[in-house]
């Protein structure tokens, strides 16, 4: 049976769901690497197509958030629910050297508490990581909501997609004389 019609539907769905999580991500100054890894494929299976979607590990803690080891970060699910994050700080912190790059990135400067005097990144980013390992990273939902969003219009919509190829494929197989 040719399917072109749902392949091509579930194609459009993953390129909206795509297009959307890259903008929800540039919108809250996320990750430019996050964003330009997020892509999809549609896949035929033995019962139909399955539409995978791909981006960098980090991008699902930037989705769904990380709880710290005094604060839980919870997140809002395609389905509007709202979920604990499936990750947490217990033991150890976020590594100074990589938040000391992004110190350095965005021009970031902390300051001694006592001697209002610069201290170093490698100070900071420590001192950064402290504080992520407690509270936490919240959740952004930015791929959450956006499927959230295409996935009830593909709900209410395969169906007819379906149907048109269904019919399709019976008019072409069988033509009344």
């Amino acid at each position: 049976m040719d399917t072109k019609s749902v392949e091509n539907y579930l194609n459009q769905f993953g390129k909206n769901i795509v297009s959307a999580a890259k903008k929800n991500l540039r919108t809250a100054k996320g990750s430019t690497a996050i964003g330009n890894s997020i892509r999809f494929e549609v896949v035929p299976t033995s019962t139909g197509f399955s539409t995978k979607f791909y981006m960098l590990d980090y991008g699902e803690y930037l989705d769904k958030g990380v709880s710290g080891n005094k604060k839980k970060q919870s997140f809002e699910n395609f389905k509007k629910q709202t979920q604990s994050s499936p990750y947490s700080y217990t033991t150890k912190q976020p590594p100074p050297d990589i938040l000391s790059k992004w110190i350095k990135k965005k021009g970031i400067k902390g300051r001694d508490k006592k001697t209002g005097r610069f201290i170093s990144n490698l100070s900071l980013a420590f001192i950064i990581g402290r504080k992520i390992k407690r509270d936490g990273i919240k959740s952004l939902s930015f791929f959450q909501k956006p499927l959230g969003v295409y996935y009830n219009d593909l709900k209410d919509n395969l169906l007819k997609e379906l149907k048109f190829d269904i019919e399709t494929y019976l008019t072409t197989f069988y033509r009344p004389k």
